[in-house]
């Protein structure tokens, strides 16, 4: 799969729904915002780029609406009907969620030794 590099942040190709992949596009589009989701989501209606940020499951501040598994109804209620889109995943973002004493999730960040 492509990978493109952003402020720091490494991102894979993992969707390229009827060829909506645009790198520059996405350069130009970019938001340091968009740094803390571990998924960006691109899409075309009317020749404009919007971008969305959705969580994995299992981030502890994820919300229904920002979870990736969330992407099927927001493409069928907020996009285009039929438009092309793609879908970015973060890969230098190494994070795993454990369950604390009291049942809340935390976050807890891995890092790759150099």
């Amino acid at each position: 799969m492509e990978t493109i590099s952003i402020q720091g942040k490494e991102y894979e190709l993992i969707t390229n729904h009827k060829n909506g992949w645009n790198p520059e596009a996405f350069r130009k589009r970019y938001s340091d915002i968009l740094g803390k989701y571990d998924y960006i989501v691109g899409d075309w209606g009317y020749g404009q780029l919007r971008l969305k940020g959705f969580f994995s499951d299992h981030h502890p501040k994820a919300t229904n609406d920002s979870k990736i598994s969330y992407l099927e109804e927001y493409l069928n209620e907020y996009c285009n009907f039929g438009c092309a889109y793609f879908v970015l995943r973060c890969v230098n973002n190494k994070r795993h969620y454990t369950k604390s004493r009291k049942g809340k999730q935390r976050e807890r960040r891995v890092y790759e030794k150099r």
